[in-house]
């Protein structure tokens, strides 16, 4: 087995490919791929086109009517490693035209970023993706090793029609991959006015999405009922949503919160959480989602009519836990829950974590660095969940990385699934150059 030659002069990103980045994403955003009523074959054929043009072969695989994903494959200069897989997913939640400042698919170009519905959620990472495998094509260089590129559809609805079905149905796809790398990180989260860190995610929070029903005794309106479904499960929906759960220092949290203290200039203290919190600035609100386990209510549906008391209620929980702390969320909301309430899962995934080391993770550093003298990789646990969940089921080890390089003002985080959704171009044009130098030293 041979490993890259660190002495070996890398292909700089082309401005070719650094221009071109901005065009592929616009023309991404104006698919309409929302889910859950999401169809992605008219941009994954945009996808397979893109790449034909420059001679990368790839296979177009549905699911479903209309729920395609895109698998290609770029030999490497060592094709005895094990493959890279590269993800990324074409589906975008929903967005209502009447709160954006500009048309949520209309790709706008305005004051310096590129407005649109999955401009960082994430069709930048796939246009990045896509100019750096166009580029790669067009100078004739290999990546270190094997390249799997996946253009995945439905990640916003949990993978049932992407990732999920085919690491079930079409593994093959994926033979030879060891590690992966998609969404969840390597984003820069500004901790003063010239140093930044880059959050690379190791870890995230597994997720418990429930159904809660309540059954009762169904009644008129205006008599006593001590059996009231609605009255049950709004009672036990409020304790689910005002309890807080206790804090768990997972590993990757305690490393990145050492070295921003290690930063700040100030010593951190695991048994005075509160007290290392307050002296890290922005950083503290930044970790709070993945200091605990979290359970919040999103939705509520009962009755029929004002004078009807209904003999059932429903209720939908966005649960999420900690590596390691599943049964401590199932615990917490069944003592919770009063006996009337029983709950079933809807989403009921893994959570992840791995080591913050090996070749990719120092490849993935040293691409930050060099395109970066202020930025600082760090381990990141995420809060949400993304399609590296099903590719750990066939062995692959998983991280989290984009190259992202963000302005100090804007609040990246509220972004998204939120309202104006956008990008910053010169943050397109550096995930290209980070990318470019991740594939030839991973």
């Amino acid at each position: 087995m041979t490993t890259p030659d660190p002495t070996a002069p890398l292909v700089p990103a082309s401005a070719e490919a650094q221009d071109e980045v901005v065009e592929l994403c616009a023309e991404l955003i104006r698919f309409d791929t929302s889910n859950p009523t999401s169809n992605e074959r008219a941009s994954a054929d945009w996808v397979v086109g893109r790449l034909a043009e420059v001679g990368i072969e790839s296979e177009l695989v549905e699911s479903a009517p209309g729920r395609a994903s895109v698998i290609a494959r770029i030999a490497g200069a060592d094709p005895e490693r094990g493959a890279l897989l590269v993800h990324g997913h074409l589906d975008v939640v929903p967005a209502d035209a009447s709160e954006w400042q500009v048309p949520p698919f209309s790709g706008e170009i305005r004051d310096g970023y590129l407005w649109g519905r999955g401009a960082i959620d994430m069709k930048d990472t796939v246009a990045v993706m896509l100019a750096t495998a166009r580029h790669f094509a067009r100078t004739g260089t290999r990546p270190s090793r094997d390249l799997v590129l996946a253009f995945l559809a439905d990640e916003e609805a949990g993978g049932k029609f992407g990732a999920h079905w085919l690491v079930e149905h079409r593994p093959e796809l994926f033979a030879g991959v060891t590690e992966a790398i998609g969404e969840g990180g390597g984003f820069s989260f500004a901790i003063d006015d010239t140093r930044r860190l880059y959050p690379i995610e190791n870890a995230q929070r597994g997720m418990a999405w429930m159904e809660l029903t309540a059954t009762g005794r169904a009644g008129h309106g205006s008599s006593p009922n001590d059996e009231n479904a609605v009255t049950d499960l709004a009672e036990s929906l409020t304790r689910i949503g005002r309890e807080t759960f206790p804090i768990r220092l997972i590993e990757p949290v305690r490393a990145l919160l050492e070295e921003a203290a290690r930063l700040y200039g100030v010593e951190f203290d695991e048994n005075d959480m509160e007290g290392s919190l307050a002296k890290l600035g922005p950083v503290s609100d930044f970790m709070q989602v993945v200091l605990r386990n979290s359970a919040n209510p999103t939705m509520f549906n009962a009755g029929y009519q004002t004078n009807v008391i209904p003999g059932k209620a429903t209720a939908r929980v966005d649960g999420r836990f900690l590596p390691g702390h599943e049964q401590e969320l199932i615990d917490t909301i069944d003592k919770l829950l009063l006996p009337s309430v029983t709950r079933e899962w809807v989403n009921h995934d893994i959570a992840l974590e791995t080591t913050f080391d090996g070749p990719l993770v120092d490849a993935m550093c040293e691409a930050v660095r060099a395109e970066d003298p202020d930025g600082h990789p760090v381990p990141y646990c995420n809060p949400g969940g993304t399609d590296a969940k099903a590719f750990t089921h066939l062995g692959i080890r998983c991280f989290g990385f984009k190259g992202l390089k963000l302005p100090h003002d804007l609040d990246y985080g509220r972004l998204f699934h939120g309202v104006d959704e956008r990008v910053p171009l010169e943050g397109l044009r550096f995930g290209v150059r980070v990318m470019t130098r991740l594939w030839q030293t991973c």
